[in-house]
């Protein structure tokens, strides 16, 4: 099989709090838990990590986060780690005091783009979802 736009993606990165991030993710923004992984509190090294899946059924990527029992790694996002959804649209203010409301905090963008065209929410792990007013276009 080809690596193309039809190929699956995994986002990955380190987590402080499943629960939590879980709350901002699937109770936040509305993604799906897709998978979840709770390791044994034996489990020897390598196998000592817990995991959350999340994503929209339909969708070509899913978020996972992850966080290891031994040998913790710490989120150290930047203000231009960005997981931008675009929304075509006016961003509903429901929806920013849910993401607010399920551990969120609304930031102004490092790069003003995106406060011109979205709202910048950080995650409990410090990491950015932008959700854009505008539609993807790779043209």
């Amino acid at each position: 099989m080809p690596v193309d736009g039809k190929a699956h993606l995994r986002i990955a990165r380190p987590s402080r709090d499943l629960a939590a991030a879980e709350r901002f993710w699937a109770g936040g923004l509305g993604l799906s838990v897709l998978h979840r992984h709770e390791a044994a509190p034996d489990a020897p090294p390598g196998e000592d990590h817990s995991l959350l899946m999340l994503g929209w059924p339909d969708a070509g990527w899913h978020l996972e986060l992850v966080v290891s029992a031994g040998g913790f790694v710490e989120p150290v996002p930047t203000v231009e780690d960005l997981l931008v959804v675009y929304v075509a649209g006016e961003v509903p203010q429901e929806l920013v005091d849910r993401l607010e409301a399920h551990g969120g905090r609304r930031v102004a963008a490092h790069n003003p783009y995106w406060d011109k065209w979205g709202v910048t929410v950080e995650d409990p792990d410090g990491y950015r979802l932008v959700l854009s007013t505008r539609e993807w276009s790779n043209a």
